[in-house]
Formats: structure tokens, sequence, C-alpha cells
């Protein structure tokens, strides 16, 4: 028996030393060539990056449910449109745009992506910069960023994978790669499918929605990704990069109670047979001397985007006026070259150039295709300088310009195409920051950053399906960021982040209602314009503590409130002002875990006239146990107690829901 005893718990020994490494592995395979930082700068890691192993751990299928585990971020969605997304301390995607390995990939036409098309299982972190970004992202980021870092091997052959049951469908994920001497590729691949989503049993059955399997709510979302990297010498790699996303999912319908939303007597009977995206590009990083290096990217982004609009439920006939075949064809191809220079002592001096051209062709299937394209450049000087061993400051500088090249549009009366007038804009950014290390563990951070976001190509010519008045004289919007953080780690164990954050938003895009009347049909049109001010401000707080040695609680809470300064009877949509995430993961032996995760939301506006998304709590949890050092078996359940909830009125979110995985590693 005692023998027995020793051969497991030398086996666990073997296997906690394995799980350790493990963990290690999952920072080195970070590819550093693919992220874009301050160097010097040293943001809070663990407040604003998601890393693999967290994905793994809480089951995070798509990017932006990992996101949400984030203080300062919350979960979004686009109902009409059946889309994800987060907001970033009250800021959306268009104000905080998203990154590849530091390659643009939000849609052209809208600035918008919708995240949940985005797998993580290729990912080695998710990584957000709030409201002080670095200016050699380039244009657009008044928010901050979010830059989603692909994998790199560390041993001569290595894989891991995922095959998995959930409710409604299935996930099989893999990995591979080898590192070579000077060379290593990787090859990952996702398949997320679901025949539908399961509704809340409390739900009560609408005109549109009978409850049990959500009608219209399937998905289906493959994707593969491929890199081989060359590195002749330290301080010089070469990699060249492709990704393929194809995505097509359903729309389920409204089943709210608002009558002023047009959906409430007039349901979308939309389907998205192709939402596909395209990517190639390629990452030089060159060492000139010990003082001197160059790093320049190339890419080439393609969006393919067909939407179905039928004229009915049975999603068969397409006849009515309101029925109708919508297809995208969209592509971005840029680049960028950023100098770094270390040549004068405790300094760091970064200047980058960016260039980016978006393309956006549509039309509806018997109209002719209509195009609209932007140049857009960037010119940025960044540099951090240490005065102490303590005390450092960095301070950044840029020059934004869009220039329009084509602005087509149709009118459906004469069945013409017209041109739009010529429209540019430019924006200085500057922003600055000091940071003061305490001890290697405790840190104080102050920064203010001004930063600009141009009007997206739907801002300025959208007719709003018949709503609007497009305005290609759109201004950028500006905001002044405004943040102070602490860090620390008490007993080497207890992690703890703070942040208080205040934005000042100024010529806010805001939808101006009466502008003009229809000839045609004598109906009010409205307009965007540049005619508001804001102001978001609030807190966050993250808490990582290791109570006893098999117990881990991890914490975070945010607080953000959102003004309207010239109309209050506008609200701001789809960010809670209190979201509370609380999880507790207990280990009692190394080769197995048990989590148990809950968060709240309060209450929501759903749109700027007032109607209101409801407060919520969710828990979920999930049983991880690893069988061999190669295999492993979780299974798990979300939304345990089926809570009927939305995130935007009207569309439920999933009721209670299951899902196993088997996972290898070698």
């Amino acid at each position: 028996m005692k023998k027995n005893l020793s051969f497991i718990s030398l086996f666990l020994l073997v296997y906690n030393a394995g799980f350790s490494q493990l963990i290690t592995d999952s920072v080195n395979r970070i590819f550093t060539l693919g992220e874009v930082t301050i160097t010097g700068y040293k943001p809070f890691r663990d407040n604003n990056t998601v890393s693999a192993a967290k994905t793994a751990t809480y089951n995070r299928l798509d990017v932006s449910h990992a996101l949400n585990l984030l203080p300062g971020i919350s979960l979004t969605g686009v109902g009409p449109r059946n889309e994800s997304g987060v907001s970033v301390r009250g800021f959306d995607l268009r104000q905080v745009p998203v990154y590849m390995d530091g390659i643009p990939v939000y849609v052209p036409y809208d600035g918008y992506v919708d995240l949940g098309r985005f797998t993580v299982f290729d990912l080695s972190a998710l990584q957000v910069a709030k409201g002080y970004s670095s200016v050699l992202y380039g244009p657009n980021a008044m928010g901050g960023a979010i830059n989603l870092v692909s994998r790199k091997p560390l041993g001569r052959f290595e894989a891991n994978a995922i095959a998995g049951w959930l409710s409604g469908g299935y996930r099989a994920d893999f990995n591979i790669g080898s590192r070579m001497n000077k060379f290593y590729w990787q090859v990952a691949g996702s398949a997320l499918k679901r025949d539908y989503v399961a509704m809340p049993g409390s739900f009560t059955p609408t005109k549109f929605e009978d409850g049990g399997h959500r009608n219209n709510s399937y998905s289906d979302d493959k994707k593969i990704s491929a890199k081989i990297g060359f590195t002749p010498t330290p301080g010089q790699e070469y990699v060249l990069g492709y990704i393929y996303q194809h995505g097509k999912k359903g729309n389920p319908l409204y089943t709210g109670t608002d009558t002023l939303n047009a959906l409430f007597k007039n349901p979308r009977y939309w389907q998205w047979p192709k939402w596909d995206k395209q990517s190639v590009y390629a990452i030089a990083n060159n060492k000139i001397d010990s003082s001197n290096s160059i790093k320049t990217r190339l890419y080439y982004d393609q969006f393919k985007n067909d939407l179905v609009s039928y004229d009915d439920g049975s999603y068969t006939v397409i006849s009515k006026p309101y029925a109708f075949t919508s297809i995208y064809n969209d592509y971005s191809i840029g680049g960028s070259i950023s100098f770094n220079n270390t040549a004068i002592r405790n300094n760091v001096l970064g200047l980058a150039i960016h260039f980016k051209q978006d393309v956006h062709r549509e039309h509806n299937v018997g109209e002719p295709i209509r195009k609209l394209s932007d140049n857009n450049m960037s010119y940025a000087l960044e540099d951090t300088y240490r005065f102490t061993g303590k005390l450092s400051a960095s301070a950044g500088v840029s020059y934004n310009a869009r220039n329009s090249l084509t602005a087509q549009g149709y009118n459906s009366t004469t069945k013409q195409l017209f041109d739009y007038k010529d429209n540019d804009n430019s924006a200085w950014n500057v922003q600055g920051s000091l940071h003061y290390d305490f001890t290697a563990q405790r840190s104080l951070i102050a920064s203010v950053a001004k930063k600009t976001r141009f009007a997206t190509m739907k801002d300025r010519y959208s007719f709003r399906m018949g709503t609007a008045v497009p305005n290609p004289d759109l201004l950028s919007e500006a905001a002044v960021n405004y943040e102070l953080g602490y860090h620390d780690l008490l007993f080497k164990k207890w992690g703890i982040a703070a942040a208080a954050f205040y934005s000042h938003i100024s010529n806010t895009i805001q939808m101006v209602n009466n502008v003009q009347t229809d000839p045609v049909t004598n109906r009010p049109l409205s307009q965007l314009q540049n005619t508001g001010r804001s102001e978001y401000y609030g807190a966050e707080l993250a808490l990582n503590l290791k109570l006893l040695r098999q117990l881990t609680i991890d914490a975070n809470y945010t607080f953000i409130r959102r003004n309207n300064l010239d109309n209050k009877n506008i609200r701001f949509t789809d960010v809670p002002q209190h979201k509370v995430f609380l999880a507790l993961i207990y280990q009692p032996v190394s080769a197995a875990y048990f989590l148990v995760s809950s968060e709240y939301n309060s209450d929501r506006f759903s749109t700027s006239y007032g109607t209101v998304s409801g407060n919520f709590i969710r828990t979920d949890g999930k049983i991880n146990y690893r069988i061999t050092r190669n295999f492993g078996v979780e299974t798990g359940v979300n939304n345990v107690f089926d809570r009927n909830y939305t995130l935007v009125e009207g569309y439920p979110e999933a009721g209670r829901n299951y899902f196993i995985n088997i996972m290898f590693s070698y």
C-alpha cells in the first residue's frame, strides 16, 4: 500500500512539474513579433491580457466571451444582426480597433467586427490597451486597442487538440508546430458548430418564438491559420502568415415588448450564408546594430459577406419589397514600418509610418455594384525615458489623415449610381504617462491621452434603409483619456490591480432626428452629425488571491458611468454601470480542478430613447481532470440556474447548456 502511495505521489509530483512547465510555456509561446507595445512602458499585464491558459480554464470559445473576463470590458450584442462584441471602458469597437498580430482585421465599411466569429484556440494571448494605447498601432484607437496574438512553437514537434460536444453542436480544434534550428512553423484549425441555442425554461413564448430551441439561431464557423518563420541571426526574424475564416449564421427574431422598435411589428427574416475573412501578412524584424532595429508589416485582408432577407419564417422565398440579397466584397491592403532606437542611455525612441487602403463594394442582387474607398495614413513618434531605477516617462504624438478616394451611392428610384463629393479629414493625437516602481511587484501609473477616431464609411454614407440622410462631411471624434492605476503583489501570491479613469469626448457622432422630410414618403429623416460632448468615468478593481494551496479566487469589479453632456434625453447603450465577476478554482490534487464562476451585470440601455435590458446574474461550473500527461477530460454547465436574461432587449441569451471536452497535448 505504501509502495502504491509512493508511486502515486511521485506521479503527481512529476505531473505538477509538467503542469507548471505548461504554464510557463504558454507565456513563452506568445508570438512577440505580433505584439504592439510601448518599449519601456509596463502596463498591468494581468489586468489587460487574457492568456491561452485562461481561455481554456474558463472554456471561452470566442474572442468576445474571452475578453469579458477582464475588468473594464463589457460583453455586448447587436441583436438585429446576431453579432457579439465588447466595449472597453464604454468605447465600442469602432473606437477600439481589433488587430491580429498587429494587423488590422476590423471591417472597412463600418469599423466593427463580429468577435463571435473569431475562435481563440490558435491564440496565445488577447491583449487590450485601455485609453492609453501606443500611437504605433495607427489611427482610430480613440478608446484603446485589442490585439490578438498568435502562438509560436517551442519544441521540435508539439501538438494539442480538443474535441467536444456542446448543447446543440460541437467543437474541434488543433494546433501543431515545430521549431527546427532557424526555422519554425505553426498550423491551427478550429470548427465551432451550433444547430441551435437552447432557450431558458422560464421564457414566455411569443408570436415569433416558441421557446425550446431558439428559432434561426444556428451558426457554423471554421478557421485555419498557418505561419512559417525564419530567424537567421539573433535580432532578425521573418514571418509569413495566412488566416482563413468561413462562417454562416441565422438571425433570431425580436421577442421583446418595445412597441417603438420597428421590429416589434415588422420582424427581419435574415440569414447570413457567408461571413468570410481571409488575411495574408508578412512581418520582418531587422536588428541593424546594437542600438537600432526596424520592424515591417505588410498585409492584405479580405472580407466577403452575404445577407439574405426572406419574406417570412420559412426562409425560402424572396419576393416582398423588404426582402433582398445583399453582397459585400471588401478588402484592405496596407503596411507599416517602425524604427526603434536605444542609442541614448535609458531611452527608447520609436518612429512609425502606417498606410492602409480600405475598399468597400456592395450591391443587392439586381442592382449595380457601388464602391467606397479611403486611404489612411499615420505618422507616429513615441519615446520612453527612465529617469531613475524607479521612475520612467513615456510620450507619444501622431498625425493621422483619411482621404476619400471613391464614394458612390445608389438611387433606388432612378436606378442610377451617383458620386458623393470628396471628403478628407486629419487629426493629431498626443499622450504622455509616468510610471513609478516602488518595488519589482508594486507600481503606480498616471497617464493622459488625446486620441481620435475617423467617421466610418457607414457613418458618412449610409441611408440607414431609407431612414437617414448621409453626411460625408463628418469630422473625427476626439477623446481625452485620463487614468491613474496601481498594481501590487502582496505576500508573493495576492495580485491586486486598481484603476480610476475619466474620458471627455468631443465632436461625438450622434443621430439627429427630423433634419428633413422625405419628399416621396413624407417621412421625417435623421442624420449623423458632430453635435455631442460626453464623458465616461469609472473605476476597476481586480484580485487574484491564493488563499490556500488548493484554492484560488479570481475576481474583478467595474464601474462605468456615461453622461451625454449636451442632450440628456439621448442615452448611451449596451454598457452596464456595474459588472462583477467572481470565480473559485479548487484543485484538490494537481491532476484535477473544480471551477465555479459567476457574473453580475446591472441594467443597461438597449435604445437611445430608454428601453432597458435588465440586470442579471449568470453562474457557470466546470470539472477538469488530467488522465495522463497527454490526455484530459472536462465537463461543465453554463448558466447553471437557467436564467432568462438579455444583453439587448428582446434577444434572449442561451439558457442552461452543457459541454464535454476531450483534450490532447504533446
